[in-house]
């Protein structure tokens, strides 16, 4: 398989199938990453803040000297444009983009920041835009998990690399969660069990690629054979085929909280005063009131 050369809260909101033909009233939220060497970026930033304020976008870019993160909620000619526009770059001319739709914005404000990395890792030798590690498509990953190994018939192990809480939302079956709490710790935890995975096929994910695409730099680079990560993410898998192998829901960092694999906003929200993750199920309970408490933080608040 060869490489590729690309790279919160509160109230859920209505439920959206994503394959609908998005109507006029819907919004389209987009999710978008390239890792590539990206320079003058104060220069850069003022340029994204004037288009986004000029097309009522909602969301966060990042901007940093290894590329480019965004999530993004507009109308659809408006996203339509500000794509023309971004990628009238040559160096985000093959930008590829994920999608899903909603009743509202997906964002409440528009921000544009300069930061070092991407997604902090804190591992200075991982460079994707030098070479990434293989990567499997969602509808290949599905293939080897029904069938219950890769095509070299090697045992295939998928490997989460986002914090708890996220994992929590929802998981693929029978993965490997290390309850990390930050991404900066997978490194060392990852080095740590490396014995586990001899003579299994890894495939890394996450939500959108971005996390899953270091880890397996990371990987390769401290020895591991067989590596993968699962092109575009659980976004893309979703999109693509579905919720087979999956159970529960992705989470998102935007106001919907969680999609389910239909890419429809879920009931699941998260507290405005702990930021933990309840559950319908949860939010049935006394402890759970709307922007005060939930049953992780009840009684803790006075505290």
């Amino acid at each position: 398989m060869q490489a590729s050369t690309l790279g919160a809260p509160i109230e859920a909101g209505a439920a959206l199938a994503h394959s609908a033909a998005p109507a006029a009233d819907l919004f389209v939220n987009i999710a978008a990453y390239k890792f590539i060497t990206l320079d003058h970026l104060e220069e850069l930033r003022p340029r994204y803040q004037d288009i986004t304020q000029r097309l009522g976008l909602k969301g966060t870019i990042l901007l940093t000297p290894e590329g480019i993160n965004m999530f993004l909620s507009g109308t659809r000619a408006n996203i339509d444009e500000f794509m023309v526009w971004v990628r009238a770059d040559a160096r985000l001319a093959d930008l590829e983009v994920k999608e899903s739709l909603s009743a509202e914005q997906s964002h409440k404000r528009m921000l544009v920041k300069i930061k070092a990395e991407i997604i902090t890792m804190r591992m200075p030798l991982i460079k994707p835009e030098e070479g990434r590690a293989p990567f499997v498509d969602a509808k290949t990953l599905k293939r080897w998990l029904d069938q219950g190994h890769d095509d070299k018939g090697k045992p295939v192990v998928m490997v989460d690399t986002r914090n708890d809480f996220e994992v929590d939302v929802g998981t693929f079956d029978n993965t490997v969660d290390y309850r990390i709490s930050k991404f900066t710790e997978f490194p060392q935890v990852i080095e740590e069990h490396r014995a586990d995975f001899e003579g299994k096929t890894v495939v890394t994910f996450c939500t959108g690629g971005i996390r899953c695409e270091k880890a397996a730099i990371h990987m390769q680079n401290i020895g591991y054979d067989n590596v993968y990560q699962l092109e575009g993410g659980i976004l893309k898998y979703f999109e693509d085929v579905g919720g087979a192998h999956y159970t529960g829901d992705c989470f998102v960092f935007d106001y919907r909280t969680a999609l389910n694999p239909q890419l429809q906003p879920t009931e699941t929200v998260q507290c405005f005063a702990c930021r933990a993750i309840v559950t319908p199920r949860q939010q049935l309970a006394p402890e759970y009131v709307y922007g005060v408490s939930c049953p992780h933080c009840h009684g803790k608040e006075q505290a």
